[in-house]
């Protein structure tokens, strides 16, 4: 990956697509099979108003948006598709009014298949774990 591809991926990851953008995401590491993002708290995340607790489904979002990233890294072409087949999340801990960082690595990249595992921190403390299994279609044949 060149710095103008990582560039590239993270302008359109942070600021293309509007829910990254609203969320406030942001890519700390991207590399071939491996990434990590952060996205700080915002009131308007908050699913325990009574705790001022994250919501889980705005977690288990930025886990599914860090899968789709990594299999970004593997286009070959800006016309390939990739669609979330399943998406596991297992919550361990309830998340703080603090950033989130998550991180995600790849299992498998196959012809049609990409399997990710994410995990979810805050403060060094593992609050969150999940798999992602995506459709990966590349409409250009060249593997890299």
């Amino acid at each position: 990956m060149t710095e103008e591809n990582i560039a590239f991926i993270k302008k359109t990851f942070e600021e293309t697509i509007p829910l990254h953008k609203f969320i406030g995401i942001k890519i700390e590491v991207l590399e071939k099979n491996y990434a990590k993002v952060s996205v700080p708290f915002k009131k308007e995340l908050v699913g325990d108003f009574r705790n001022n607790r994250w919501h889980g489904g705005i977690i288990a979002t930025v886990m599914d948006s860090v899968g789709g990233l990594l299999g970004g890294v593997h286009f070959t072409s800006l016309e390939d598709k990739l669609a979330t087949i399943d998406l596991r999340v297992d919550y361990l801990k309830g998340a703080k009014a603090e950033t989130v960082i998550v991180e995600g690595k790849i299992v498998r990249l196959g012809n049609r298949i990409l399997v990710t595992k994410m995990k979810a921190f805050q403060n060094e403390i593992l609050i969150a774990e999940g798999k992602g299994v995506y459709n990966f279609i590349r409409m250009d044949k060249k593997m890299d």
